[in-house]
């Protein structure tokens, strides 16, 4: 026998491991094609990641009024985006601890992290578990983001192909500030910030470490963890990452062990403290809308400074209310609300009646008995009361012809058992005292606004909001009447006339054309006065004398200053124009006059101050004026800045004071005198009432304070015999203004250089004399003033007649 070669088995053991080799090799170079096979099946068609790069999420644009307090919210995801850099140390590491501990050493996928995942899995396989995926944060950013939340392999795999996507595109921090501001984390919170308020009631950097571990520990799923709901899994999750962020030592043991200790108190969210201006939040929301689009109001995280005033919204919103209510009980009452049975059970129909929108804090009661001294009622909060026979007086029945009918000698003549109607508690008189209300029929709009910079202070589009959001400010298109005056008169101040010009207050008759009949305008009073001043012509609001000063002048004139004023764009040429037949809005009317108060010159009313983005910057300012020097950041005895004043002159400064000077007329002795009786310091203004009292106006100033009052029914009809300017919308001027102005000092007009005062007789205009009772100062140019002698008169449509002197050449304009 031959022995065994002894070389045989090396040879062996090297072959095996040859084949192995080779089988390793095969199995390595199929699980690479593998692996090439699925990044590019699964690659093809991904979103694309780099748009992270430039990715804000959505967050809450704010609109502040001008003192700083909030006025609105508008977003689709209640977020609060803080940069990372701002977002606290402790935070992060909560999050990192229990999210994603290796964050920042991985490239996008936790390959131990899968294995765990992986092992965990096979695990819990046949039961009802969910699969653990095993992301980290930037795989979860790839999901939030640019996939689904399905549980697929084919999500997981497009998740883990983006992940190392992302990381060669974005540093870990902006990785870290996408995930740490666009993770819900329930309780309508997207992002660390808001969860914090809205669980908490705290800032970031105020949180407490229990509680900044309670936050971290939500994102596997807000739901499972509600405090409320499920306080033993939501604590036993916190004390999870407790214990996750003392093993990665971001923590102390005395620290973790004070922090588990700790109960899970969520504190309800203070009510923020907001300013109420429905009218014109909805106009700045429009204009944001129109001026981004809705994606940046919803999502831009805008901060737009808006210009209201609260204090003198407040008095706004209560003077037109006040004013439209006190019209409407002089128009008696209209009847109930709804019926209802009032016997037993009361209270549950009652409580299925609709409440009206416009009701605002009034209750809604239902009669329950009528007697000789008044009627008891239940209310909606579910008492009894008492409407006293003498709080009904009022209620005389509406008729169709605004007259009011018979006197109310009973409760039974306005009252029956089962009527619902509106009441307000009494603030004086017995307990259980109620006085009768009525939502008016009426409606109208407030306006004020700064006249040297166009800000508008105030703004109250209507009776009620919730009612209707039509806004008579801006919207409502009516006709001014006597309102539009003041135009024609400057455009005859500019023409050479003065205040003290003497215009014939006669019958006149126009032809209007073929076809078109004659036009016989009148003043109100349906009297004639003679020769009177153009002061009288505005004061006393002479329609005569405005057709005539009009025709003088021409159309033309007058439209191009109702032009330049703002008024109206493009006047017809056409007579009745001049008595205020244009439609304007209210608006629109105040900004005119406006102009007057500030020396001529032209404003951009504005209900915003400044836009500026997410991150502060700047991208609208209404005041385009350059300032260098008011950023200086201390003084050093450098000579004050000096802002330059862009405004365009729209007209002549002195032209402008005489126009203040005759509407103050107005005020004082005019058909505004209501308002210069209650209010003793400097005002002007001017009635408007267009024909059959179908709209009633008041605009007016004081020299920092330019207000517009407008009244009227939506549908158009009467106000009412004897109803006008003066007795509807004076008042709620007056009202505003009383309280708007009560803690001012009463501040005198300005008189711009160039304009010489004369004391002269209010009724003549012509100097005054010793002994003249009416005696005013008149604002006059240089070379202007009046002399003793006769003046001449504009008499006729074809000149001025009188001593024989004409007031220039002829007529003008087309009518």
């Amino acid at each position: 026998r031959h022995a065994p070669n002894a070389g045989g088995r090396p040879r062996t053991v090297l072959k095996f491991l040859a084949y192995g080799f080779l089988v390793l090799l095969v199995l390595g170079l199929a699980a690479a094609g593998g692996i090439a096979y699925g990044l590019y099946h699964y690659g093809r068609g991904l979103p694309d990641y780099q748009q992270l790069a430039d990715y804000e999420p959505p967050t809450v644009t704010r609109f502040y009024a001008g003192d700083g307090r909030l006025l609105a919210e508008y977003a689709l995801e209640k977020r609060v985006f803080v940069p990372v850099d701002a977002i606290p140390r402790r935070v992060v590491e909560a999050f990192l601890a229990a999210e994603d501990k290796s964050f920042f050493d991985h490239g996008g996928i936790d390959v131990r992290g899968v294995a765990r995942a992986a092992i965990a899995n096979l695990r819990g396989m046949g039961g009802k578990r969910r699969p653990v995926g095993g992301s980290t944060i930037t795989q979860q950013v790839a999901k939030n983001f640019l996939l689904s939340s399905e549980v697929t392999l084919e999500r997981k795999a497009k998740e883990a192909i983006l992940a190392l996507r992302i990381e060669r595109a974005l540093p870990k921090q902006r990785i870290l500030e996408l995930y740490l501001n666009e993770i819900y984390l329930g309780f309508g919170s997207y992002g660390v910030a808001a969860a914090a308020l809205n669980y908490f009631n705290r800032s970031l950097d105020e949180l407490s470490l229990a509680e900044t571990a309670f936050l971290a520990a939500l994102p596997k799923g807000p739901n499972n963890y509600h405090p409320l709901r499920r306080p033993g899994p939501a604590r036993a999750r916190r004390d999870w990452v407790i214990g996750r962020m003392l093993e990665e030592g971001f923590i102390a043991a005395g620290e973790a062990q004070a922090a588990v200790s700790e109960e899970i108190a969520v504190r309800r969210r203070d009510e923020t403290e907001t300013v109420r201006a429905d009218h014109f939040t909805e106009e700045v929301r429009r204009e944001i809308a129109d001026r981004y689009g809705e994606s940046a109001l919803y999502e831009g995280g805008l901060a737009v400074r808006t210009t209201i005033d609260p204090k003198l919204q407040d008095i706004a919103e209560r003077s037109l209310r006040g004013g439209l209510v006190a019209y409407d009980r002089r128009h008696g009452w209209r009847g109930a609300i709804a019926r209802i049975d009032a016997d037993g059970g009361w209270r549950e129909r009652l409580a299925r009646v609709e409440r009206p929108q416009a009701l605002g804090a009034w209750s809604l009661a239902v009669v329950l008995a009528v007697d000789a001294k008044g009627a008891t009622i239940g209310t909606d909060a579910g008492d009894t009361g008492r409407i006293g026979a003498a709080a009904l007086e009022w209620a005389r029945p509406w008729r169709e012809d605004q007259r009011l009918g018979a006197a109310v000698k009973r409760a039974a003549d306005v009252l029956s058992p089962g009527d619902v109607v509106a009441v307000e508690a009494l603030a004086e008189g017995p307990r259980g005292a109620f006085a009768l209300r009525q939502i008016p029929d009426v409606d109208g709009g407030l306006v004020a606004l700064d006249p040297h910079t166009g800000r508008i202070l105030a703004m109250v589009g209507g009776y009620s909001y919730g009612d209707s959001q039509f806004n008579r400010v801006t919207q409502a298109r009516r006709q001014p009447g006597s309102a539009f005056k003041p135009v024609v008169y400057t455009a005859a101040l500019e023409s050479g006339f003065t205040p003290s010009s003497l215009i014939l207050d006669g019958p006149i008759v126009i032809d209007q054309g073929p076809g078109l009949g004659k036009w016989k305008p009148a003043n109100y009073t349906r009297k004639f006065y003679g020769p009177s001043t153009l002061r009288l012509g505005i004061e006393k609001s002479r329609n005569l004398m405005t057709v005539r000063l009009a025709r003088f002048v021409g159309m033309e004139k007058v439209a191009d200053y109702a032009r330049r004023l703002g008024v109206v764009d493009e006047l017809p040429l056409v007579l009745s124009m001049a008595l205020g037949a244009a439609e304007t809005t209210l608006l629109r009317l105040t900004a005119a006059y406006a102009i007057l108060v500030n020396g001529g010159r032209r404003i951009e009313p504005t209900m915003i101050d400044r836009i500026q983005d997410r991150r502060g910057r700047t991208l609208f300012r209404h005041d385009r004026r350059d300032c260098p020097g008011c950023t200086a950041a201390a003084w050093r005895g450098q000579r004050e800045p000096e802002i330059p004043d862009i405004r365009e002159q729209a007209i002549g400064a002195a032209s402008a004071y005489q126009l203040v000077s005759m509407l103050q007329g107005v005020v004082r002795r005019g058909t505004g005198a209501r308002i210069g009786r209650a209010i003793a310091k400097p005002l002007a203004g001017k009635t408007g009432t267009t024909n059959d009292s179908f709209d009633t106006w008041f605009v007016g100033f004081a020299p920092d304070l330019a207000v517009g009052v407008y009244v009227g029914f939506d549908r158009p009809r009467t106000l009412g015999r004897g109803e006008s300017g003066s007795t509807v919308a004076a008042p709620i001027f007056r009202d505003f203004m009383a309280e708007a102005l009560a803690d001012r000092p009463g501040i005198p007009f300005r008189v711009p250089a160039g304009v010489r005062l004369v004391r002269v007789n209010a009724a003549t205009g012509l100097p005054a004399r010793p002994g003249d009772a009416a005696v005013i100062l008149e604002a006059f140019r240089p070379g202007t003033e009046p002399g003793a002698s006769a003046r001449a008169v504009l008499d006729s449509l074809e000149g001025a007649a009188g001593d024989g002197a004409r007031l220039g050449g002829g007529i003008g304009g087309l009518y």
